[in-house]
């Protein structure tokens, strides 16, 4: 039986393509590939059992599980998720959300409101927000869209910012099922997620990314940390805490 799997369709992802590709892992599942809001509409409409889903859905599911020992997630600098802007944050007054990501931009809110506690206010945005960063209006935009964006004087990491303030790395998506697996399963999706890991240097060969050119691997290896290891798990607890707050 096939399982069907969405997975967020932007580069930090290569290494579990690989790790999928490259085991004989692709004959179990009916693989989708998304934007991260996508996987979170799917999983939680049921069109497909698992998915590497943004942590901020997790709350307005029926019931879930976390199903593996990786995720996507970040210890300090992401440098994939940002706040852009042209004025410090100190002057900011309005924050445009990035509508590809729920996770992103639920913790750019709850940085605001228990750290930064600035007068901001935070507008949902459409398809070409980034044109509209000017002046006091600075936006969160997410993924492989960074890449290569350096015309803001102003770039907060909101990894960094979350570590800043926590003291714990974090963590953007997870691998979650909307279903009970067998145990089989899992533990043959956990290997071969762990041989993606285990090969990010060939991911990279195969998968090189133009914008970040040669600084494709440092991004994998050393932005990107895909161990949901205990830090992780007590900073998803964490977030979840003081989003429901």
């Amino acid at each position: 039986m096939q399982h069907s799997v969405s997975i967020v369709n932007y580069y930090n992802t290569t290494p579990f393509l690989y790790g999928i590709h490259h085991t004989n892992f692709l004959s179990h599942i009916k693989l989708e590939l998304d934007i991260p809001s996508a996987c979170a509409q799917k999983l939680k409409n049921k069109q497909v059992e698992i998915g590497l889903v943004p942590v901020a859905i997790l709350p307005e599911l029926d019931s879930y599980h976390i199903i593996t020992d990786y995720c996507i997630g970040a210890v300090g600098k992401v440098d994939s998720v940002k706040l852009f802007s042209e004025k410090p944050l100190e002057e900011l007054t309005h924050v445009l959300l990035d509508y590809q990501s729920k996770t992103s931009v639920t913790l750019v809110q709850v940085l605001n409101k228990h750290f930064w506690k600035k007068n901001i206010q935070f507008i949902n945005a459409t398809e070409g927000f980034e044109k509209q960063i000017s002046g006091t209006t600075g936006a969160v935009i997410i993924g492989d869209r960074t890449f290569g964006l350096t015309n803001y004087p102003y770039q907060y990491d909101l990894s960094e910012e979350w570590q800043k303030h926590t003291g714990l790395p974090f963590v953007f998506a997870c691998w979650v099922s909307n279903v009970s697996l067998e145990e089989s399963f899992i533990t043959e999706f956990n290997k071969t997620l762990g041989y993606g890991v285990n090969h990010i240097e060939e991911s990279v060969i195969e998968k090189p990314n133009e914008a970040l050119g040669d600084k494709s691997l440092d991004y994998l290896k050393n932005k990107i940390s895909y161990n949901l290891d205990t830090d992780k798990r007590k900073a998803l607890e964490l977030f979840l805490e003081l989003m429901k707050r």
